[in-house]
């Protein structure tokens, strides 16, 4: 399956050539691992996003990635909102939010939004949740051989990759 909206570089013209810009910032900014002063983070407690559904988000998360729901709760900042939490591995939690009463509108890519929610999974697991996509014919775009993108329940962006953490198509980001 293939999505046609996701920018590729099958689907994107060449851009500007910033390889003088990216030198210099990574000559300014990026320091060697030795050199590299450990992170103020212990870690992302939890991603939060809006769901329009709440039971069709915990199926789609739940039963669909196998993500483990682990928690429900009123939101404390907004009396009869849900505030619920899936599994994603290494103590991580993806939360949504319900806000009854409010509109919902179709989510969008905007300057300081959210892009895509990338999810490291072991590659067998990688291969059966390709597969439970393709059987229920979610579109996706299949990016480099590791990485599928598709679309959660309320449009929201997700990609799953096979690459270990701290890693992108066999070579280190940490």
């Amino acid at each position: 399956m293939t999505e046609t909206n996701h920018p590729t570089a099958d689907h994107v013209e060449a851009g500007p050539d910033r390889e003088a810009e990216w030198d210099a910032l990574r000559g300014t900014f990026l320091m060697a691992p030795e050199d590299r002063p450990r992170s103020a983070a212990r870690g992302v407690h939890h991603v939060a996003l809006v769901s329009s559904d709440v039971e069709r988000t915990i199926r789609f998360y739940q039963e669909v990635l196998e993500f483990p729901l682990t928690e429900l709760f009123e939101n404390r900042d907004y009396p009869g909102s849900t505030h619920f939490f899936f599994d994603i591995g290494h103590e991580n939690a993806l939360a949504f939010f319900d806000f009854p009463g409010l509109e919902h509108s179709a989510y969008a890519e905007v300057l300081g939004g959210l892009h895509h929610l990338a999810i490291s999974v072991e590659p067998e697991k990688w291969a059966r949740l390709k597969d439970r996509l393709d059987e229920l014919g979610v579109e996706y775009a299949h990016i480099h051989g590791s990485s599928i993108y598709f679309r959660g329940p309320d449009g929201e962006r997700l990609e799953l990759i096979s690459d270990p953490l701290g890693e992108m198509y066999g070579s280190p980001v940490m």
